[in-house]
């Protein structure tokens, strides 16, 4: 029997059919003894349409209020998904990033992950469920609802995977796993069989959207193996995990783009000592 963790971003259950998909590829899990903890993203379009909402009533909206409206998005998908799986005879239970213990610090809507307790995550497992969570989001010491930044959910399986000390964790998306470019892009790209932890953050952190970097980076600090996949699928996906010797043959892994990026040029910045760290903190201060 292994503890599985497995995250389904927004396109895997961007429908109620999709949500169904979903709950089948559990099934087959719980079929073979595993224990299973699924991580879900909002539903596609959903986080967008609510960021539009606020931005409807006034431009730059309450960044406290914006985690408060934003968490729903997964409370949707966690709820569908438990009742997808109740639909096939199986015991589910959907439960937020605060119930799951994730505690972060107090930035709201890019808050950082401080530390998890799984305890009611365990018991839950234990008692024959499968446990959904809501990712991109967690909660203060004292008990304020932040969120995690764009693609969040990801982080949140990792961090989830090192905590529980799961076997194995799958990524799932809405392609079959790490390309040499975005294949959507290079019809030509190729799939990789796996790719180093270094290798894979450089890349998200350049642009490739498939995966978050900070989650990467996450990955690499607690050793979680974790293969990117397709939901859509059962081709095998790509393991991301640390570099060995057949990987230092290869010069260049890939290639990333990234088109929602802005350059600032300060000019006429006084020569002395001070200035920078001053900018630097502001921007710091920020969180930029």
């Amino acid at each position: 029997m292994a503890l599985i963790v497995q995250k389904y971003g927004g396109t895997s259950v961007g429908n109620t059919d999709r949500i169904k998909n979903v709950a089948a590829r559990v099934a087959k899990y719980r079929a073979q003894g595993d224990q299973v903890v699924v991580v879900v993203s909002a539903m596609s379009g959903v986080t967008d349409g609510l960021i539009k909402l606020a931005k409807d009533i006034v431009p730059l909206p309450s960044e406290r209020e914006m985690d408060m409206l934003l968490a729903t998005g997964e409370q949707q998908t966690i709820a569908l998904t438990a009742i997808a799986l109740h639909a096939i005879n199986i015991p589910a239970v959907s439960m937020t990033g605060a119930q799951a213990g994730i505690v972060t610090d107090g930035v709201h809507t890019k808050a950082k992950i401080h530390n998890i307790t799984p305890k009611a995550v365990h018991e839950l497992l234990d008692a024959g469920n499968v446990v959904i969570v809501a990712g991109f989001q967690g909660e203060t010491k004292d008990g304020q609802i932040t969120t995690l930044g764009r693609g969040g959910s990801d982080l949140t399986a990792i961090a989830l995977a090192a905590a529980l000390k799961a076997d194995l964790c799958q990524i799932y998306t809405d392609v079959d796993g790490v390309y040499t470019a975005d294949p959507r892009i290079v019809p030509t790209a190729k799939k990789l069989q796996e790719i180093s932890y270094d290798e894979m953050l450089e890349l998200a952190s350049l642009g490739a959207k498939v995966m978050q970097s900070r989650s990467v980076e996450f990955a690499k600090k607690f050793g979680v193996v974790f293969e990117v996949r397709s939901s859509l699928n059962d081709n095998p996906g790509t393991i991301v995990k640390e570099e060995t010797k057949s990987m230092e043959d290869v010069v260049i892994r890939g290639v990333a783009f990234d088109k929602n990026q802005a350059k600032v040029t300060l000019v006429a910045v006084p020569d002395k000592p001070g200035v920078a760290a001053r900018i630097f903190k502001a921007l710091g201060d920020a969180t930029v």
